[in-house]
């Protein structure tokens, strides 16, 4: 089959356009496609980017993408039914490592717009169904009817990569590996934000939630601050979510209404609703990331990192469309795209933050796993911290004797330490 372009490029999320992007500003003809109407319209996060994997594509991105805001304060929410102990940082030293809320609508298009700029070639509203294999090699797309050739396929069309398992690439994931999220954006004035979660101008709020709001599945909570508007949602495993009686759109309610988060929100007005799936399997989960003419990125090779503190995935995503591109630059100007031509990719993965990043959490997906979590131990942060702070006369216990009582309703000193043990050797 001939090339039509240098690289197809599936999918214009951030992989995919960070790597449309640099191929197309080392000259190289690229076509990037979109099934989405427009970048953005069908891409699906809780809306926290950190800084560091763009700025290093595009230097002083953030003046002029669609940033919502610069996060200043980070918070951490144990939940029970009626109670919240948060562990909240507003610290300057943020703002040396900055990470920002966004829309994604917004800031894809913006990214995509700017491969654009570079010189690739988008069209949206069209589904790669397969990659084309001629002698074992992927030499291009077909979507649909239509088949187009590239000398290099780059598949960033997310955790369902249709190219990065057609191709072999990638196995069907187990529900237990994957999480199902779900996100609210509610509308409100720029002002009422900014007094709720006690910002100043343009300062900006993340928040995480374990404990009630997943009715003790694995999962979480998160609550993000952009200019005129709150990102709400969950994420849940979607193993533990298939096996429960609960419905994951009436959690996302209870947890919006949950007492504690509802003068937060009191008065959004519901502008968005979406949902999508998540891999959460970590290093285990990784597809095998180039065959002959054929390299996969982001969501879709399985980039993706919960630790429980934070969620990673947008700057994973970029790194890995950069070094796909860096690899793919080099193949070019020998002329060989098979695997080998293009193994650098593996070993610029191998040298980055995404790897390194990975194989030191590798132990998270399953500590994160434990039930206890999200059903013990919020109850027990919640009934030490409910004693201290409570005077009504009667004689003090000291804090061991509070610690110990707590920890004795809540699986006992022997379970806690196994626990403890397992969290500072995963995280």
């Amino acid at each position: 089959m001939d090339a039509d372009f240098d690289a197809i490029v599936v999918g214009a999320g951030p992989a995919g356009s960070v790597a449309a992007y640099s191929l197309a500003v080392a000259g190289l003809n690229v076509l990037m496609i979109e099934r989405g109407t427009a970048p953005g319209s069908k891409n699906v996060t809780g809306g926290r980017l950190y800084a560091h994997a763009l700025e290093r594509v595009i230097p002083g991105f953030a003046g002029e993408a669609p940033l919502e805001r610069l996060v200043t304060r980070e918070t951490i929410t144990f939940l029970t039914d009626e109670s919240a102990v948060s562990v909240d940082v507003a610290s300057d030293k943020l703002l040396k490592t900055p990470s920002y809320t966004v829309l994604r609508a917004e800031f894809d298009a913006w990214l995509a717009a700017r491969a654009e700029a570079a010189g690739a070639t988008l069209v949206t509203s069209i589904r790669a169904d397969e990659p084309i294999l001629e002698g074992g090699k992927v030499v291009g797309v077909r979507c649909g009817e239509d088949s187009m050739g590239a000398s290099v396929v780059i598949a960033a069309d997310g955790a369902n990569s249709l190219i990065a398992r057609k191709a072999g690439l990638r196995r069907e994931l187990d529900p237990s590996e994957m999480a199902t999220g779900v996100k609210c954006v509610l509308e409100l004035p720029r002002g009422v934000i900014e007094e709720r979660f006690n910002l100043d101008e343009g300062g900006g709020a993340a928040h995480l939630y374990v404990g009630e709001c997943t009715k003790g599945m694995p999962g979480g909570g998160f609550l993000y601050t952009n200019k005129e508007s709150l990102s709400i949602g969950l994420v849940v495993q979607a193993a533990a979510l298939a096996r429960s009686p609960h419905r994951l759109v009436d959690l996302v309610e209870d947890f919006r209404l949950h007492p504690r988060l509802g003068a937060l929100v009191k008065d959004g007005r519901l502008v968005e609703y979406s949902a999508h799936l998540i891999p959460e399997a970590g290093l285990a989960g990784m597809a095998s990331p180039v065959a002959d003419g054929l390299l996969v990125v982001g969501d879709a090779a399985g980039l993706v990192l919960n630790t429980g503190y934070t969620l990673r995935g947008m700057d994973f995503a970029m790194a890995s469309g950069a070094a796909a591109a860096e690899a793919v630059i080099e193949a070019a100007k020998v002329g060989n795209f098979s695997k080998a031509g293009l193994g650098s990719y593996v070993d610029k993965l191998n040298r980055s933050f995404v790897m390194r990043d990975l194989r030191t959490f590798k132990k998270a997906p399953r500590f994160l796993h434990n039930k206890r979590i999200y059903s013990d131990y919020p109850g027990l942060v919640e009934d030490v911290a409910t004693h201290v702070f409570a005077v009504d006369g009667s004689p003090r216990l000291p804090l061991r004797k509070v610690a110990a009582r707590a920890v004795g309703a809540h699986g006992g000193l022997r379970q806690l330490a196994k626990d403890g043990w397992r969290g500072m050797t995963s995280l």
